[in-house]
């Protein structure tokens, strides 16, 4: 925003200077405090401006956006806001108040504003929050402006600001500081804005497919619905062990038994974890099931997701995430994944390969794998870690090898094999659905089969989990589910390398004091 004021108040760059200020800003507070203004009022009076308004910079933009340069508007209005810039002249100063929707300028007069408001408006610092009313005009260099004949110091800055340009260096200090972040970087609030507004065009889509938006517990007594390490913790007044959830599918589901045509939950889950660019312990998914409903069901509903969360950010289905465009309302590819390994390692690569060749294979582009896994555990081993990465998609990923895919139903071509797929976009998985297995039989095998693992030494195996079974022991009708990663979508869709951009307050290692 162009303004009539281009200096700012010097923040000290040593950290002996701003502690200087930081004793500074204090004795103001005391100095306030001692003649009986309070610097942190509970509330003020929009409505000071008598026959005008209370305001927002956006509105007052809109609303006197044909006011004429040099022009006063005789309509009155009170704007409140942090102060971001500050130039005095003598018996005309100009400040910049910036709010949720932008800037509005002080256009300040000595012989305008009361002897109280003139000496507060002398007084501040950039960074404190101030309320201002007066006569919304447009100065003569073409900025809209109000005018103040009073004010009111709403909250003393006590800690000078990131510097306007540079913000803060450290990518470890910005998250930590979220707040600061966002006042020295709009773009750093402008990401979580979007990222709101990708939420609300996910559950309208949602709401208009006719799913109903449900809750499931965030404690469960037993570990399942993916493979993941997880938090556990303690509830006292029963005197037992519970996890944090690192899925909400297995109850999700339990709600298809009892009835529930079409559910879906958007909420956090929880893996104990490392983190990189695209994983953060504390996450937030999408997990929907649909009665009656396969795999090509879920592509579609996937894909339609993706198209509704970017038009509700960005107006469009067209995207360009770190160089690369695309149109998410173009036709997705679907690949198998054997074939996809395959062409990376210059062999054919199945089922049927031996077990020795697929770990000479795993060995000779120098990936680790393990004693006990089998034909499809290997392949999708080469899959994971040599072809993902290299996808640009939207590609559906589909022919999961059953060892890595529990909760999905086997093809009856091919019973090593389920009816599964990942969404890949860039390099990154952001989807995971199945033809959900319904057979209690089949899923209790699966099971032990899980458990046998842990007991070997896999953190990431779940657990049997008996009430699941006995709830599929009441039918459950074939099913189609799907799993979306919001962060990542987040990512995708505002353009972001990092999660860490795209989450409010990103997992942090404690702070030393």
């Amino acid at each position: 925003m162009a303004n009539d004021t281009e200096n700012r108040q010097a923040m000290p760059d040593a950290q002996g200077g701003a502690a200087d200020e930081r004793a500074m800003r204090r004795a103001k507070r005391e100095a306030l405090l001692g003649a009986g203004v309070d610097p942190y009022p509970a509330t003020f009076d929009r409505g000071l401006a008598g026959d005008g308004f209370g305001a927002v910079s956006a509105e007052l933009e809109e609303r006197f956006a044909s006011l004429a340069d040099g022009d006063s508007s005789g309509d009155d209005a009170t704007v409140a806001g942090r102060v971001r810039a500050i130039r005095n002249q003598g018996k005309v100063m100009f400040i910049v108040l910036e709010d949720a929707t932008g800037q509005i300028q002080l256009f300040c007069r000595k012989n305008v504003a009361s002897e109280a408001a003139w000496a507060l408006l002398s007084d501040l610092d950039v960074g404190d929050i101030v309320s201002a009313t007066g006569e919304v005009v447009r100065s003569r260099r073409g900025q809209l402006s109000v005018s103040p004949r009073e004010a009111t110091l709403l909250s003393k800055a006590l800690r000078p600001l990131p510097e306007k340009f540079h913000g803060l260096a450290d990518p470890e200090t910005r998250y930590r500081q979220r707040y600061a972040d966002m006042i020295s970087s709009p773009e750093v609030r402008e990401t979580l804005v979007k990222r709101s507004k990708m939420i609300f065009g996910l559950r309208a889509y949602m709401d208009a497919q006719g799913y109903l938006e449900v809750e499931t517990p965030m404690l469960q007594e037993t570990l399942g619905g993916a493979n993941a390490r997880p938090f556990k913790t303690h509830h006292n007044a029963l005197d037992t062990d519970f996890y944090l959830r690192i899925a909400t599918e297995l109850h999700l589901k339990r709600l298809v038994v009892g009835g529930m045509g079409k559910v879906y939950e958007l909420g956090r889950q929880f893996r104990n974890e490392g983190m990189d660019a695209t994983h953060n312990p504390e996450f937030t998914s999408l997990e929907a099931y649909r009665a009656y409903a396969d795999l090509e069901d879920m592509k579609a509903l996937c894909q339609g997701m993706f198209v509704a969360a970017a038009e509700a950010v960005n107006g469009t289905s067209k995207i360009v995430y770190q160089g690369t465009e695309m149109d998410l309302a173009r036709p997705w590819e679907s690949r198998n994944l054997l074939d996809l390994v395959s062409e990376r390692v210059g062999c054919a690569v199945t089922l049927d390969t031996p077990v020795g060749e697929l770990r000479a294979l795993n060995e000779r582009f120098g990936l680790e794998w393990q004693p006990s896994w089998g034909a499809g555990r290997l392949a999708f081993n080469l899959y994971d870690e040599l072809v993902e990465a290299n996808l640009t998609g939207p590609v559906f990923v589909c022919g999961y090898p059953v060892e890595v895919s529990p909760l999905a139903k086997r093809l009856a071509e091919d019973p090593r094999l389920t009816h599964r797929f990942e969404a890949v976009i860039c390099g990154h998985e952001y989807g995971n659905a199945f033809a959900e297995l319904n057979d209690p039989v089949d899923q209790e095998e699966r099971f032990r089969a899980q458990v046998a693992a842990k007991a070997a030494g896999d953190e990431e195996a779940m657990e049997y989990d008996a009430d699941y079974i006995r709830a599929l022991e009441y039918g459950m009708p074939p099913t189609g589910g799907i799993g979306v990663g919001i962060d990542r979508m987040a990512m995708l869709l505002t353009d972001r390398p990092s999660i860490r951009d795209v989450v409010a307050f990103p997992a942090m290692r404690p702070e030393k004091r």
